[in-house]
């Protein structure tokens, strides 16, 4: 089996893949209807763009971000104050044995994106790629 050459190890097995997403919709889920009686939580929009999950299933870290980019911190803030009733409803919508840990990292996705359109839109760039 091939291995990813910018890992160190083996990417992510099928279960992890499969749990991470289950846990990913889960918690955009009760994110976007407020179950979290937290009206602080509740006034923060919060995308989940995923979930990475330890291969023991233990340990879940969501990688999250504020609608818009700001505010993060109390974003933050608000996560991990409620990171309890967080993990217990999740559990009531998945057949999971155990729920995961959670843990949550800021999603500099979109960083990373807006960086490698700017390089594409580069004249020098978009010169050797056309040619």
């Amino acid at each position: 089996m091939a291995q990813n050459p910018f890992q160190d190890g083996p990417g992510p097995s099928q279960r992890q893949k499969r749990v991470g997403e289950l846990l990913r919709r889960r918690l955009s889920e009760v994110l976007q209807r407020g179950e979290i009686h937290d009206p602080e939580l509740n006034r923060i929009p919060i995308t989940v763009g995923e979930v990475a999950v330890t291969a023991d299933l233990k340990i879940a870290t969501a990688y999250v971000m504020p609608l818009g980019g700001q505010n993060q911190d109390a974003m933050f803030d608000a996560l991990k104050r409620n990171k309890g009733e967080l993990r217990r409803a999740l559990s009531k919508g998945l057949t999971l044995k155990h729920t995961p840990d959670l843990r949550f990292r800021l999603d500099e996705t979109f960083d990373r994106l807006d960086d490698t359109r700017r390089m594409f839109s580069d004249e020098t760039v978009r010169r050797d790629i056309e040619s």
